[in-house]
């Protein structure tokens, strides 16, 4: 597990590489500052070192360019995408002054916010396919979030059957990231990562 702790964020991270494979296809990176906290998540089609090719771009642009726009980095993701095998991306943002959270997705990975002040679970619906070098539409949404609101962002290796009643159980970050775990195949690659907005 990799924990990140901070004044506004406290999250878990995991990632492991499908069984039999040395490499795994999903990459995630994320980005704190005073300001912002910025997450992505990429799962390369197929597996193994291809599919890391294609998923790696997102760190490279994100050490870069965290500090340009949603919508400029997923289009800085997808030119990096020009002959290789593509990849399923989400990236979010969350805005500490402004209590605001920025998602665009293209592809299978799910992601979902939960209110636990009134029992409330977003999930913004994304674009269907993959980043590939072709031209793509983008379907980025804003959100405005509340103090201990939870989040989860998951590639298709993590299969969950009731997302909503799995956060409301868990209430936290370290337990939902073990309840998440305890369901586990090994499969595919799977990412997942566990967050609550502190403030």
């Amino acid at each position: 597990m990799e924990k990140i702790r901070h004044k506004y964020i406290d999250a878990c991270i995991f990632n492991e590489a499908k069984k039999g494979n040395f490499e795994s296809g999903d990459s995630y990176h994320t980005v704190l500052t005073e300001d912002y906290f910025i997450c992505s998540v990429a799962d390369g089609l197929g597996s193994g070192p291809v599919a890391r090719e294609s998923s790696q771009v997102i760190p490279q642009i994100l050490r870069e360019h965290h500090h340009e726009s949603i919508d400029s980095l997923m289009n800085r993701f997808n030119g990096l995408m020009v002959q290789k095998r593509g990849a399923a991306v989400a990236i979010f943002k969350v805005d500490f002054k402004n209590k605001t959270l920025e998602y665009s997705c293209v592809g299978n990975i799910r992601f979902y916010l939960y209110r636990k002040a009134n029992d409330e679970m977003i999930y913004p619906l994304p674009v269907m396919g993959y980043l590939s070098g072709r031209p793509q539409k983008l379907h980025t949404q804003l959100y405005t979030y509340m103090e201990d609101d939870l989040f989860l962002i998951h590639s298709d290796g993590v299969e969950l059957r009731n997302p909503k009643a799995l956060m409301r159980r868990s209430g936290v970050p370290e337990q939902l990231y073990y309840d998440i775990l305890s369901t586990i195949q090994t499969g595919d690659d799977a990412t997942f990562i566990t967050g609550s907005l502190l403030k």
